[in-house]
């Protein structure tokens, strides 16, 4: 029989421990949600403004010394402000990305759930879509916010990006294997859609090569929650679920 009694996941998702089979053996399963939610939200906007301002196409056109002085078309990008933003799962972080989006750059705010929230509506002035291929078509950024289970997966498929706007973007802070990576890489290369940046894969760590070699998409290696700030409250609170069901005690953040 087993000894272990407790794994405490040091994050918010949890689709990296078989639930079903730590149930049969009363392995409890504990994870870290609320402290990092402002942090990937940010880190989401980052994502954003980067993408739509070309920022890491600048650094890197910049670095290879291809500036020659200032040009009134050079990498052009687009504006955040006013543009419609599209949250695909409306939990935590995806409600905290539509209060910067609201409070920051008046933008609009459409949103895609399995249950509608009225309250987040009459504090945003946001739309409930009750069809994800309702808020695709419309949306200029799509942020994906949803866990990752079987029908999560591949959410976003070739269909899909073939609903969005050719001037959309694409944000994933969530879990890779929600977007499929083999669509995404023949949409941005075909400019299907405008642009993606993405933090999570659907092979982690491995990325689809064909992704690799795209100039409108942002990669950033799983760091949405790396802050000094965020890592040592995850710390502190997966500690604490160790602590509280070794002591007989129920973990702050059993999963049930």
């Amino acid at each position: 029989r087993p000894t272990v009694k407790i794994f405490a996941n040091y994050a918010v998702g949890f689709d990296n421990i078989d639930r079903e089979k730590a149930k049969e053996l009363g392995i409890m399963i504990t994870n870290t949600p609320d402290v990092l939610t402002d942090t990937v939200a940010e880190h989401t906007f980052a994502l954003m403004l980067s993408i739509a301002h070309r920022v890491v196409e600048a650094d890197k056109f910049l670095r290879a010394g291809k500036y020659v002085g200032w040009a009134p078309m050079l990498l052009l990008g687009t504006d955040l402000s006013r543009k419609t933003l599209g949250i695909v799962g409306l939990g935590r972080i995806g409600g905290r990305v539509a209060f910067h989006a609201v409070n920051g750059f008046n933008m609009k705010v459409i949103y895609y759930d399995i249950k509608r929230n009225e309250e987040f509506e009459k504090t945003y002035g946001a739309v409930f879509c009750e069809k994800l291929d309702d808020l695709l078509r419309v949306a200029d950024f799509v942020s994906i916010h949803v866990p990752l289970i079987p029908q999560t997966h591949h959410l976003i498929d070739e269909t899909q990006l073939r609903s969005m706007k050719p001037t959309a973007y694409l944000i994933n802070t969530s879990r890779g294997a929600i977007i499929n990576e083999t669509a995404l890489a023949v949409a941005l290369n075909s400019k299907t859609i405008a642009g993606a940046a993405i933090d999570v894969f659907e092979f982690e760590p491995k990325v689809v090569p064909e992704l690799m070699g795209l100039d409108n998409i942002i990669l950033t290696p799983h760091i949405a929650s790396a802050t000094e700030e965020t890592r040592t409250k995850m710390s502190e609170l997966a500690a604490t679920n160790i602590i509280e069901a070794l002591e007989g005690r129920t973990p702050p953040n059993l999963l049930k």
